[in-house]
């Protein structure tokens, strides 16, 4: 499907909050968008924000909350929908290592984006991606395995990292990635990658968040680790800490805004 071919009623439903859509290459998954009014079916290509969900998929907010964003700036806004109880009917984590059974995460999302592209015009190549917590281990393990195709990640609050050292297999470490997923990361690629690694002050419970000494027991204290041993592979990132904030996704979005406008006004 493309611009030409579409109707006034569906531009209309496919401007502003889109219905969701199944991926058609893995039906068991689907995506939603927001849409600036700029945007055009017949026009130039608007950068594209890909917004991975938490453990609790709620979308919804997202979508709603960036709309000015996305006005604003001229930019899509996608949100994949990764659904609980895939092959395990009580699993929540299933999208997060991007791993799981016989399912990658990452080329479900590369689907979706190729996908889209071919009804709207979005930069589905080189694009922005944000996760908080559960979204945030998807975005910062994406990041790894695929940092020429981002033009910027941030990566809130994850309760649970990849070390990006190879003392450890995938997802605790990184390695058996050739075997394991048919990549090797790429280090000096991620250090061409704008980077921001976000975390609410206050963001310290640690009932929902597995043991990992090495990186800190809070989340507070593994964004820090994760600023500090990038560094060390020659990898940049801003470190961001949301003062008065706890896990409250919702509350970073605009330090999350902040930071995308920088970079998309430097590119314009």
């Amino acid at each position: 499907m493309s611009g030409p071919h579409l109707g006034k009623t569906a531009k209309r439903m496919l401007t502003g909050k889109t219905p969701f859509f199944a991926c058609t290459d893995d039906p068991r998954f689907s995506f939603g968008l927001y849409v600036p009014k700029t945007h055009s079916f017949d026009g130039p290509r608007l950068p594209l924000l890909v917004v991975v969900h938490g453990t609790r998929r709620q979308t919804g907010g997202y979508l709603t909350h960036l709309q000015t964003f996305s006005e604003q700036h001229g930019v899509v806004i996608l949100l994949p929908l990764f659904p609980a109880g895939i092959i395990d009917p009580f699993d929540v984590h299933n999208y997060k290592n991007i791993l799981y059974h016989d399912i990658r995460f990452d080329l479900v999302l590369l689907s979706m984006l190729q996908q889209a592209a071919r009804t709207w015009r979005i930069d589905a190549e080189r694009f922005f991606l944000h996760g908080f917590s559960g979204g945030a281990q998807f975005a910062h393990r994406f990041l790894y395995l695929h940092p020429g195709r981002l033009r910027g990640v941030s990566v809130g609050a994850p309760g649970s990292i990849t070390h990006p050292t190879t003392d450890s297999a995938w997802p605790a470490g990184l390695g058996n990635t050739k075997d394991g997923l048919g990549v090797v990361p790429d280090f000096a690629e991620m250090g061409r990658v704008p980077i921001q690694l976000l975390v609410g002050e206050k963001d310290t419970d640690t009932s929902m968040i597995s043991r990992d000494e090495l990186a800190g027991t809070t989340r507070v204290e593994r964004v820090r680790y994760l600023h500090k041993v990038l560094a060390k592979h020659g990898v940049s990132s801003d470190l961001t800490i949301v003062s008065g904030v706890a896990h409250e996704g919702m509350k970073c979005v605009s330090a999350v805004e902040a930071w995308l406008k920088t970079l998309l006004e430097s590119v314009q």
